[in-house]
């Protein structure tokens, strides 16, 4: 079995309005397809997709799930963004010797990674 790549990254929804208006208003996402009668929402991240849904008992949100990781252009500025739009934190900014981090929640409370690699020349040890 060979894995070619990610198809997309789901992120189950209780409030599809809601949610738009967080991944949309907030994170500044552009939709790139809407299915199930506005279900399944998705959004294109350079090649990879972001896909929320609302689609059942069967796969509901949770704080203790899967997260997707979002590499930012400018950390600081994303960090600044959405502590003004008072998202809430679930880990506040912190470096490791590879990366800058912190950990946000969307409305039903699946985290978000704010992410931004550092350049090779200021990498310390990645293990």
């Amino acid at each position: 079995m060979k894995i070619k790549n990610i198809a997309f990254v789901g992120i189950p929804v209780s409030d599809v309005k809601r949610a738009r208006e967080f991944y949309e208003a907030v994170l500044g996402l552009k939709v790139s397809d809407e299915m199930m009668g506005g279900k399944w929402i998705e959004y294109s991240l350079g090649e990879d997709t972001l896909a929320l849904a609302n689609v059942g008992e069967h796969w509901m949100p949770s704080n203790q799930g899967t997260a997707a990781a979002f590499e930012m252009e400018n950390f600081d500025e994303a960090i600044k963004h959405l502590k003004d739009r008072q998202v809430r934190f679930a880990a506040e900014p912190f470096e490791t010797p590879c990366c800058h981090m912190a950990v946000v929640q969307d409305p039903d409370g699946n985290k978000l990674i704010i992410h931004k690699l550092k350049p090779e020349d200021e990498k310390g040890v990645c293990k």
